[in-house]
């Protein structure tokens, strides 16, 4: 090892959201900061998770757009799917970012080394290069952002060709004929609406008894209705037990029978990737689930050391990564700080139709004791919605119902339908700033608008509506 010793304020171990929004906003407080990165900056967001696969959900947007051309008087032929091409411009928005990042970091004078960061002792860090090159660096604060890795399935050898995760998957250049998607979360919806739209013939395998649990049920039923509508074979409450290959594919055994499938895609969730940080070199382990254990404000059990992101047991969302990194900076430059509420943050499910949500469920609110009003409108009434020719979906708002039985706080903000992740923002400043019903209600909504809808379902709780 080099005998040679660099001083910083702060070293980062990964350079994915957390990572980098970390080095690049302490830079911005005035500290001097390492970044260590052993793969390509952006981590899995960048590089196989919310942009690659965004990408390809946009071109199956476009696919179904140029399909229905008709509708609106405009001829074309048949479109045909390049999934060569498509894969192409998916990387060239991947490189363009990843140069973004790196053009972001020089500026701020973050020294970003390449090579795997390991914990030495409390306050060093080795940088273990791919030439063998090592570098001890060290610093008063540390923060642990080494990300994820896909989980998997006993018995399912990943192999990248028949059976494979979400990383192979954003690489492929065929569609699928056939292809069972194990796991019916956001990733597992995501993957299963875009490769229908390509024209594989999906099923979706889910163990729990419907899918995208964690949302809503409103908003999960109408997703699987959608799904079905559009031939995707939805198996919610599915076990599956194992797997055989044959000539004609991977036959998947199910507790109902069995699936005979070309592909398989495993998506079951990520897990925490601290496999090569020797966290014992600090006197620090993981939890039973491979979690680094942190506090509200995401310290360690060591002073100096945080953890963020997917190395901690949050939602596993690339906002939250960058909300944590903001939090850690303000705690090691000594500002007043709250935690984040892992409660009222946004979430964004990209399939169609998409999903958007925020704060507490019916469900949850209901289990929390709290006593609600509940309001829902559908897209089929919206304007803008019938103009596109949208018109799947609807928007619930849950509020809190007062001692003079009418509306109050608003707990819960949901939606399913066209471009919801991009209408989502108002409801959730009404959730974190605490607004009422009757706050909300008073706010113009432009028209034409999918927004309209919010403000036609939060206006509806004072017991008065417009269209509703």
């Amino acid at each position: 090892m080099s005998k040679e010793k660099t001083q910083f304020d702060l070293i980062v171990i990964g350079g994915g959201p957390g990572g980098y929004g970390a080095a690049l906003y302490a830079s911005a407080a005035g500290l001097e900061v390492a970044l260590v990165e052993n793969a390509k900056l952006g981590g899995t967001c960048l590089n196989v998770g919310c942009i690659p696969a965004k990408e390809l959900l946009e071109t199956a947007s476009v696919l179904r757009t140029v399909r229905h051309a008709g509708e609106f008087g405009v001829q074309i032929g048949d479109p045909r799917l390049d999934l060569i091409k498509t894969m192409e411009r998916k990387q060239a928005v991947i490189d363009q970012l990843i140069t973004g990042v790196e053009g972001l970091l020089k500026n701020r004078k973050v020294t970003v080394y390449h090579g795997t960061g390991s914990l030495q002792s409390k306050t060093e860090v080795k940088v273990a290069s791919v030439d063998g090159a090592e570098i001890l660096l060290s610093a008063q604060n540390i923060i642990l952002a080494s990300g994820s890795k896909p989980r998997t399935i006993p018995g399912f050898e990943i192999d990248g060709n028949q059976i494979m995760t979400s990383d192979e998957l954003l690489s492929i250049t065929e569609v699928p004929k056939s292809v069972a998607i194990i796991g019916g979360g956001a990733i597992g919806a995501e993957f299963a609406s875009t490769l229908n739209d390509f024209g594989a013939d999906v099923t979706l395998i889910e163990a729990l008894p419907q899918i995208l649990a964690t949302c809503d049920k409103d908003l999960s039923k109408t997703v699987a209705r959608s799904f079905k509508k559009r031939g995707i074979n939805v198996l919610a409450g599915t076990k599956v037990l194992g797997h055989s290959k044959s000539g004609e594919g991977i036959e998947i055994k199910i507790d109902s029978g069995s699936v005979t499938v070309e592909k398989v895609v495993i998506s079951v969730g990520r897990r925490p990737f601290a496999d090569l940080l020797e966290l014992g070199n600090a006197d620090l382990a993981t939890d039973e689930s491979g979690y680094v254990p942190v506090d509200d404000f995401c310290r360690t059990s060591q002073k100096g050391i945080y953890a963020v992101g997917d190395l901690i047991n949050s939602p596993q969302l690339a906002h939250v990564a960058f909300a944590e990194a903001i939090m850690v900076i303000k705690d090691i430059c000594g500002e007043v700080i709250s935690p984040v509420d892992y409660g009222k943050v946004p979430w964004a499910i990209y399939c169609h139709p998409e999903v958007a949500f925020a704060g507490l469920s019916e469900e949850e609110a209901l289990s929390q004791g709290y006593e609600i009003l509940v309001s829902k409108h559908r897209y089929s009434g919206n304007g803008r919605a019938m103009i596109v020719g949208e018109t799947e979906g609807l928007v619930k708002v849950i509020a809190e119902k007062t001692d003079q039985g009418t509306a109050g706080q608003i707990l819960g903000v949901h939606m399913v339908g066209p471009w919801v992740t991009e209408q989502l923002g108002q409801g959730y400043l009404a959730i974190n700033w605490e607004a009422t019903v009757d706050e909300v209600a008073e706010f113009i909504q432009p028209h034409p608008t999918m927004s309209e809808l919010f403000g036609e379902t939060v206006l509806a709780l004072t017991g008065r509506s417009l269209h509703g």
